[in-house]
C-alpha cells in the first residue's frame, strides 16, 4: 500500500468528452462534480431512468469535515453507503468511527466476495472493483459484545449527558449539575455509578442534609428523584458502562503502518434494547474529542470522520440544554478537523439548527404508504436545493443502493442535486465471522489496555469509610489529591462569586490544576464532560 502522503488524487478533474454528449441538464449536474483535488467516488448519475457512468458523482475529501447526513427508509442501503465512504476515507489516510447498530459492519476488515450483483453494479458505474479489507479496530460498549471495552467515568461523562440517559427533566438536570459541582469541590471522585449514588445518598441522609443546604437550588425531593433514577438505571445493568480504565478517544485517530486510516467499529447490537444509553455514549465520544483536539482551521483532509447511526435517538425527548450543546459541538468541531455524519431515516429527525450545518447529503429512498410518510417526504424534498428532478417521484422510486446526493464543492458551494447509483463496497458486506472477530479483538494491543475493569478508591469508598463523620470535609486529610480549601473569612470580607473564581489560584494557574478535582470542574466542556488526569494524550 503506498504511503498516505503520496497516494494519487482522485482522477477526472474535468468532465470527459463522452460526458459532454449528455443531455444538457445531466451535463450541468455532472459538471458540478468535476473536482480537481482528492475526492471520494460515490457512483454514477441517474438521469431519465438511465445510469450514465461517464457522469461520476464525487465528494471532495477536504469537505468531509463540513458534516453530512445519510438518510433513507429501512432496507434502502444506508449501511452500505457508510461502508463505501469509510473504505475510501481509510484508503486516503483518514481514520473513521462507525457505530455498528445492526452488527453487519464488522466485515470491513475482510475482502469482499465478488458475485453477480457486485459485478453488475461495478459495470453499471464503471467501477474497477477489487476485493479489499481495511484496517479495523473493534469495540464494545461497556464490554457487552465482542470488542475492546469502552467505558467512561461518571465525572468524565458529565451531568448533561447523564441527565439525558436518566431521562431527567430540566430542573432535575440542573440539580444533577449541582451535585457534580459539590462532588468536585469536596474531592469526591465520581468514577462509577455507585460513587454518584453514594454522594446523592449522603446528601439525602440525616448527616448529609446540612451539606445539602449549602448547594443552592437543590431540594431534598429532587435529590431523591435523582437517587431513584440512578437506582433503577443500575438495576437495568448499566453499571458496566461506567468505570475505569476510561476510554481515551485519541485511540480513534490512529492510522495503520501502511498509512491507511483505522476504521473503529463500535458494536452496539448487544445493547440495542438501551437506545438512550448507546446514543448518548456516542455523543460523549464526540464531546470528549471536541474537548481535547486543537484548532486546525481548514484542512486538506479530515483527521477523523465520525458516523452517528440511529441519530434520531439523540434528539428524542432531549432537553434544551442538550440540544444546544449538540448544536455547538457540531458547529465548532469542524475547525478541529472532525467531520460528523448523522445517519437516520428522514431529515426531520434532526433539529433544524443541526441540519443547517450539514453540507453533504446522501438521501436514500423514502416510502409514502401513510399520511405521515407523505408528510415526511414533502418535508425532505423542501430541504434540497432547486433541481430539474421531480424529487417526490425520484425519492419514492429509488432502488436499493441508489440515492439523491448533494455535497459541498471545493469552493464550499452546494453541488447540483444528483440522483446516483452508488458504487459497491470492496470489503465484506456483512458481519465478520465470529472466530475471526474474536481473534482480531484478542490480538489488538488495546484489548490488554482496556479489558480489565479497575475499581480504585473513589467517592463510594471514602463515604463508606467516613460514615458517622459530619461530612466529607472531615475526611480531607485521608483523601489523596484533595485540593486545599481556602481559609474562612468573616462574612463582611467574603468576596463575590466572580472575585472568588477570578482571584483563585486555580483560575490563575489552570494548566497546573487540570489534574485536580477543581481543575476538572472549571474545564468542563459544553456537555459538562471532563478529562481526568492520567489519561494518555496524543
Amino acid at each position: 500500500m503506498p504511503d498516505r502522503e503520496t497516494m494519487p488524487s482522485a482522477p477526472a478533474p474535468e468532465v470527459s468528452e463522452r460526458a459532454a454528449a449528455l443531455p444538457q441538464d445531466a451535463l450541468r449536474i455532472a459538471s458540478g462534480y468535476a473536482f480537481t483535488g482528492p475526492a471520494l467516488h460515490l457512483g454514477a448519475l441517474l438521469w431519465d431512468g438511465q445510469c450514465l457512468p461517464d457522469a461520476q458523482i464525487r465528494v471532495p475529501l477536504a469537505m468531509l469535515n463540513r458534516h453530512g447526513l445519510v438518510a433513507g427508509a429501512t432496507g434502502t442501503g444506508k449501511t452500505k453507503t457508510l461502508q463505501l465512504i469509510a473504505e475510501q476515507l481509510s484508503a486516503q489516510g483518514v481514520p473513521v468511527f462507525l457505530a455498528d447498530v445492526k452488527g453487519d459492519l464488522s466485515g470491513i476488515a475482510a475482502p469482499g466476495r465478488p458475485d453477480a450483483r457486485v459485478e453488475g453494479r461495478a459495470a453499471d458505474v464503471h467501477q474497477s472493483w477489487t476485493a479489499t479489507g481495511f484496517p479495523a479496530e473493534y469495540y464494545a460498549l461497556g464490554g457487552i459484545g465482542r470488542g475492546t471495552p469502552v467505558r467512561a467515568t461518571v465525572t468524565g461523562f458529565g451531568p448533561v449527558l447523564l441527565s439525558k440517559v436518566l431521562r431527567l427533566n430540566r430542573t432535575q438536570e440542573q440539580s444533577l449539575a449541582l451535585i457534580f459541582h459539590y462532588a468536585d469541590s469536596k474531592g469526591l471522585e465520581l468514577i462509577d455509578l455507585k460513587d454518584l449514588r453514594a454522594v446523592v445518598t449522603f446528601l439525602t441522609s440525616d448527616e448529609g442534609r446540612p451539606e445539602l443546604r449549602t448547594i443552592g437550588g437543590l431540594s431534598a425531593a429532587t435529590a431523591g428523584v435523582i437517587l431513584r433514577s440512578l437506582t433503577a438505571f443500575e438495576a437495568q445493568g448499566a453499571s458496566g458502562f461506567f468505570g475505569e480504565p476510561e476510554f481515551d478517544t485519541a485511540e480513534l485517530l490512529r492510522t495503520g503502518e501502511d498509512g491507511r486510516g483505522v476504521v473503529s467499529v463500535l458494536e452496539l447490537s448487544a445493547v440495542q434494547d438501551r437506545p438512550q444509553l448507546f446514543s448518548t455514549f456516542l455523543m460523549w465520544l464526540l464531546a470528549d474529542l471536541f474537548h481535547d483536539l486543537p484548532e486546525l482551521g481548514d484542512v486538506d483532509k479530515p483527521r477523523l470522520v465520525f458516523f452517528l447511526d440511529e441519530a434520531h435517538l439523540l434528539f428524542d425527548d432531549a432537553s434544551e440544554a442538550f440540544l444546544e450543546s449538540i448544536t455547538q459541538t457540531v458547529r465548532l468541531i469542524r475547525s478541529k478537523g472532525v467531520g460528523v455524519f448523522f445517519v437516520t431515516q428522514t431529515p426531520k429527525d434532526v433539529p433544524a439548527d443541526v441540519l443547517a450545518q450539514l453540507g453533504n447529503r446522501v438521501q436514500h429512498a423514502l416510502r409514502a404508504f401513510t399520511p405521515d410518510d407523505q408528510k415526511a417526504l414533502n418535508a425532505t424534498v423542501k430541504t434540497f436545493p432547486k433541481s430539474p428532478y421531480d424529487l417526490e417521484e425520484v425519492l419514492t422510486n429509488l432502488g436499493t443502493g441508489e440515492a439523491v446526493v448533494t455535497v459541498l464543492s471545493e469552493k464550499g458551494a452546494p453541488t447540483p442535486v444528483a440522483a446516483t447509483r452508488l458504487r459497491a463496497p470492496e470489503s465484506l458486506m456483512g458481519p465478520l465471522g465470529q472466530d475471526a472477530l474474536e481473534r482480531a479483538v484478542a490480538e489488538s494491543p488495546l484489548y490488554e489496555r482496556y479489558a480489565q475493569a479497575v475499581d480504585r478508591e473513589s467517592a463510594y469508598e471514602r463515604l463508606e469509610r467516613g460514615r458517622g463523620a459530619k461530612g466529607p470535609d472531615e475526611m480531607r486529610d485521608a483523601a489523596p489529591r484533595k485540593p486545599r480549601e481556602p481559609r474562612e473569612l468573616p462574612e463582611e470580607e467574603q468576596p463575590s462569586a466572580v472575585e472568588q473564581v477570578v482571584g483563585s489560584g486555580v483560575f490563575q494557574s489552570l494548566a497546573r490544576s487540570v489534574g485536580t478535582q477543581i481543575g476538572r470542574e472549571i474545564t468542563r466542556s459544553l456537555f459538562g464532560t471532563a478529562r481526568r488526569s492520567g489519561r494518555r494524550r496524543r
